[in-house]
């Protein structure tokens, strides 16, 4: 993860010193525990004679503690009061909506943000595309679950018994719900969560709207749960949902830097580890 930037590119000097401390802060967020003054140079990318000098004067700011018995250091109280008062004055929808502007600027396409809502998958902002995408949306549009890219994230991600009642009743209605996108199997939504909890993002091509396609990605907070579903809907020739295509990299890679102002942080991978997408679905179905 990388210190989230912002949506201009910050202009004039600034104090390299402060920006050198801010790597050994950035590290002490990645290793995400208490760690050894080699260690954390070596993430900084400063000797450590170095980082310890900017150790010191950030454990009389009480930004960083170091551990009496270990030797380890690790963020201090006035750490954590600089992340409430972040949290304290920091409005996630905003900062969505903002993002989705960004992103259909960028790409041309349709973004939209959905939030749960008391039918399901519902549309909270839409943001049109540069070249008209004919599909029918507006703000408190409800998508299916079963049928959408936005329904599929959802259902992959919330916890089964809240998700399961809309679909079994998608599946009775087939094209007939009132939602949009129709609707499938039961067998065939249990292999598409596990498909997106696989990939982290969900797609459709050319479903419900043929010649359209979409691909959903998750925004996440600090606690790893989903605030918004963020979805870009464009033509195919101008949005390729296959796996390892450049759109799909862009709208993912998108997300995650959403996710990441939010203070998601991404835990550490590993050979056979699942997603994060899977390990937030897990424990939501523990909770």
């Amino acid at each position: 993860m990388h210190l989230p930037a912002t949506r201009k590119t910050i202009e004039g000097r600034g104090v390299q010193s402060i920006e050198v401390g801010g790597r050994l802060l950035q590290a002490m967020v990645e290793l995400a525990q208490p760690s050894m003054l080699r260690d954390l140079a070596a993430a900084a990318k400063v000797t450590p004679a170095q980082a310890h000098a900017y150790l010191v004067s950030f454990r009389k700011l009480g930004l960083v503690e170091q551990d009496a018995a270990s030797g380890r250091y690790l963020l201090g109280p006035f750490a954590l009061q600089l992340g409430l008062a972040r949290m304290r004055g920091f409005d996630p929808l905003r900062l969505a909506s903002a993002a989705a502007m960004e992103l259909a600027l960028e790409m041309g396409l349709m973004v939209t943000i959905s939030v749960w809502g008391t039918h399901g998958p519902t549309v909270i902002q839409v943001t049109e595309a540069v070249q008209p995408v004919h599909v029918n949306l507006r703000a408190g549009a409800v998508f299916t679950i079963t049928g959408t890219a936005t329904g599929r994230l959802f259902g992959a991600l919330l916890p089964e018994a809240l998700v399961r009642p809309l679909v079994e009743a998608e599946t009775r209605a087939g094209g007939r719900s009132q939602a949009i996108g129709r609707g499938t199997s039961l067998e065939a939504h249990r292999l598409s969560v596990a498909e997106v909890r696989r990939l982290g993002h969900a797609t459709t091509e050319g479903v419900p709207v043929p010649g359209v396609n979409a691909v959903a990605v998750p925004v996440l907070d600090h606690s790893r749960q989903l605030q918004f579903a963020l979805t870009a809907i464009g033509h195919a020739e101008a949005l390729d949902v296959a796996e390892g295509s450049a759109q799909l990299a862009q709208v993912v890679g998108f997300g995650r830097k959403v996710s990441a102002q939010l203070g998601y942080q991404a835990p550490p991978a590993a050979a056979g580890t699942v997603t994060p997408l899977r390990r937030a679905a897990r424990r939501s179905r523990a909770g």
